[in-house]
């Protein structure tokens, strides 16, 4: 299994970034699909969560601002994030739901002011 994420980069604080994760390997055949993301001395939390049924979940910090979504004929999961604020600037992940899998480089997404 592979999870590549991408789309991250530099974003004024109120725009928008939408972040991809190409996998291989059908981790999601039998589990939720997840975007988890760190901050710089904090812990890796799940932000986003989309069931095997297409039902979503969101941190409340996340909740209305960020859309995750999935294509399973592209291989790709999707995170739209709007109205981006400052606290959302983190290395993003994806994976399973519990991470089951080893984790990719992620990607940054830095938010400015």
């Amino acid at each position: 299994v592979q999870l590549q994420a991408s789309g991250g980069g530099l974003v004024q604080a109120g725009g928008s970034l939408r972040l991809s994760c190409k996998y291989s390997g059908n981790p999601f055949s039998y589990h939720s699909a997840g975007w988890y993301r760190q901050a710089p001395g904090k812990s890796r939390d799940l932000v986003a969560r989309i069931h095997r049924d297409g039902n979503t979940n969101y941190a409340n910090s996340v909740k209305g601002r960020f859309t995750i979504s999935r294509d399973n004929v592209e291989n790709t999961v999707w995170l739209e994030m709007n109205n981006l604020k400052l606290n959302d600037t983190a290395v993003y992940f994806c994976n399973t739901v519990p991470a089951f899998h080893q984790w990719g480089e992620g990607t940054q997404v830095t938010v400015s002011s």
